[in-house]
């Protein structure tokens, strides 16, 4: 069987579709997971060049589900997943002044448990399946380090994901596993739609000297590179793709 056995979370829409088509690309076979978007799930297996692909589905806030879904697309994968791309995730606005105390405990809960407790446990999982030279590639966020302001939590599980990697990179490094990170900025998606539109979204390009916001398909160059086995280097690495939008 050839390439890889690779697993992309939230992989049937932006950035993880363009993640899971490069991979495809490159010759590797990947499982696509989505929570509930299937159909967008079953028509990108359709699109993805070569063969061995599959479809697998857990909700990252459900533990068993996510045991479940590592097991399955390991399967699906031909016994073993050699990279995992650790890319959904949900953004909820919850301003700190407009919120009650229980709607502000629920957007921290639903936040942690996706995009930060989620990927912690899939991981966990996807390590049983993993032997020397895996890759972990963790797709974070610009407002971990710049800060959101009008979602807390979505800065918090990112900045959380970060130190998590870096974590794991040292944990890991003994078994020949690389773990990294990209924190990309505003990137064109459904996600951020609503946001480029209008007066806003031309505020939104001027933030980059470059005046536009990132494609899907340059974050997933970056993943690609992190998980060759060239990066190995690169572990525990947190490379920001903002078009110096926000330098640190």
């Amino acid at each position: 069987m050839s390439g890889r056995g690779v697993l992309v979370t939230g992989a049937s829409r932006g950035i993880g579709r363009a993640v899971a088509t490069a991979f495809a690309a490159a010759g590797d076979r990947v499982a696509i997971h989505h929570r509930d978007s299937a159909k967008e799930a079953e028509g990108l297996l359709a699109e993805l060049p070569g063969q061995g692909h599959a479809v697998v589905r857990a909700d990252l806030a459900d533990p068993g589900g996510v045991r479940s879904m590592a097991d399955e697309a390991a399967a699906a994968l031909g016994g073993g997943i050699d990279v995992l791309v650790n890319n959904a995730g949900v953004y909820l606005h919850h301003p700190v002044t407009e919120l009650s105390y229980d709607e502000w405990q629920d957007a921290w809960r639903r936040t942690l448990d996706v995009n930060l407790v989620g990927a912690a446990n899939l991981t966990w999982c996807a390590l049983r399946h993993m032997g020397e030279g895996g890759r972990i590639v963790n797709v974070s966020s610009r407002g971990a380090f710049r800060g959101e302001p009008d979602s807390p939590a979505y800065g918090a599980s990112k900045a959380g994901l970060n130190a998590l990697a870096q974590s794991l990179a040292i944990a890991l490094a003994p078994r020949g596993i690389a773990v990294a990170t990209v924190a990309p900025g505003f990137v064109e998606t459904d996600m951020v739609s609503e946001h480029l539109k209008g007066p806003g979204g031309e505020a939104i390009r001027a933030q980059s000297p470059f005046g536009r916001v990132a494609l899907p398909e340059e974050i997933a160059a970056a993943v690609l590179y992190l998980a060759s086995p060239a990066a190995e280097w690169a572990s525990g690495t947190v490379l920001d793709l903002n078009g110096a939008s926000y330098l640190r």
